[in-house]
């Protein structure tokens, strides 16, 4: 495949996969962590960055081995769902070896989880919260750790967890070799996390998501309001071609509200939102996995580090906030020499000024679409801007002007400030001279 030479176990599972050829995030990442130097790397979504942490992290813990230390390796991530993605893939690659591996997540019997701490596993990985827990009861102890990960480090930072990540990355009292992964540049909250926890690091800017380079089709179709696009969701459920489709929505209420509205078609849908429980979330994507249901309805919090085969189509439901998030949406398919995809955002007229805003983030055009089935009032703006958002009416100047200008003027003396002393008896006033 490359230069990059590897145990031999894990050569043997990569035959085994049928990989041809490592991506690019993977040729540039692995040689580095090899050769032990601390990385900061900022790659999109479904770039095959995983793997490039994990493969140069087991190569390690297989050649040196020590069975009489704690925890070896700490991987930190935003999801329970990326966590639980990033297990399996452990133990994907550690089949060969004696490598193991414990998941921490919230949603899970605490001292279940604690018994398992007990066997001292090589690898911990989990999110901070439920990994901060641990710690603080005793039951986890970083001190022989040799590898950190945090995956994913914006998304962790943009839920809270900055206090709890550097928390635990400072529990790592061993100076552990250090990768950070991200798929935005971050703010100051990343750029602290960066300097405390990261010693002079190669920094590589892999597959921005501003230079999004993708097979899935981005089209935009206008709606009229709520209820135009869900029937708007509705006739693209039914007559696009698709094996999955995930429908992407900005609140829980709107996931639990389209579940219904799906559903009603007699189309078998999940839901999967933070408020749903362990289960519940787990059975969601092992039956969208398996095929059992085809349409996944989704917040945020499924839209980073899934990875699904057959998955073909993405409705963005409600615009994302950010260029950023419209990229980890639209990242479930299309992937890495995966089959085409689609991604169709329904935009109404007060959210088109936000979806230029995205085009212009991401250097792209989206292609227009109406659907003459479902007809509506708004078919895109008539006037737009040299930025792409619509003209919106222009301000009469002179009669605002005019209105401020005639508008009485407030009067009125300040009251005075009743005298004081240090000690707050009142002062004797002043006498100035005539």
């Amino acid at each position: 495949m490359s230069e990059i030479v590897l145990d031999q176990r894990l050569e043997q599972v990569i035959a085994e996969l049928g990989w041809k050829q490592f991506t690019r995030v993977q040729q540039a990442t692995i040689p580095i962590a090899l050769a032990g130097k601390d990385m900061r790397v900022t790659a999109r979504t479904g770039s095959g960055k995983t793997a490039a942490f994990l493969l140069p992290m087991l190569h390690d813990l297989i050649v040196n081995p020590n069975r009489q230390a704690h925890t070896l390796a700490l991987i930190m991530l935003p999801t329970r769902e990326l966590a639980r993605q990033t297990v399996s893939q452990i133990n994907i690659f550690a089949k060969f070896s004696e490598v193991q591996a414990e998941l921490i997540t919230g949603g899970e019997d605490f001292k279940v989880q604690a018994a398992r701490m007990r066997k001292n596993p090589d690898i911990i990985l989990g999110t901070p919260g439920r990994l901060l827990e641990h710690f603080e009861a005793g039951n986890l102890d970083f001190s022989d750790v040799r590898w950190l990960v945090l995956d994913e480090a914006d998304r962790m930072l943009d839920m809270g967890f900055s206090e709890d990540v550097l928390t635990l990355a400072q529990a790592c009292t061993n100076s552990p070799q250090t990768m950070l992964f991200s798929a935005t540049s971050g703010g100051a909250a990343l750029t602290r996390v960066v300097e405390t926890v990261l010693s002079e690091p190669e920094e590589l800017w892999l597959d921005s998501v501003r230079g999004l380079e993708t097979n899935t089709v981005q089209q935009v179709i206008p709606a009229d309001n709520v209820a135009h696009k869900e029937r708007l969701l509705q006739w693209l459920l039914a007559n696009e071609t698709f094996q999955k489709a995930i429908v992407f929505t900005n609140t829980r209420d709107q996931a639990d509200r389209l579940g219904g509205v799906i559903r009603s078609q007699a189309l078998n849908a999940f839901v999967l939102h933070g408020e749903k429980d362990q289960r519940e979330r787990k059975l969601a994507l092992q039956r969208f996995r398996d095929g059992n249901a085809r349409v996944l309805i989704a917040t945020d919090v499924a839209a980073r580090g899934l990875d699904i085969s057959g998955l073909d189509l993405v409705v963005n439901f409600d615009m994302p906030r950010s260029g950023d998030e419209y990229a980890h949406r639209i990242g479930r398919t299309g992937r890495q020499g995966s089959e085409d995809g689609l991604a169709i955002s329904l935009v109404t007229r007060e959210e088109w000024g936000l979806m230029s805003s995205v085009e212009r983030y991401l250097r792209q055009q989206f292609e227009r679409r109406l659907v003459k089935e479902v007809p509506g009032k708004f078919t895109g703006p008539k006037n737009v801007k040299s930025s792409g958002k619509p003209v919106g009416p222009k301000k009469k100047k002179g009669k605002v002007a005019a209105k401020r200008k005639a508008r009485p003027k407030k009067r009125g003396a300040r009251p005075a400030r009743p005298p004081s002393t240090k000690d707050g008896l009142a002062r004797p006033k002043r006498r100035t001279r005539d």
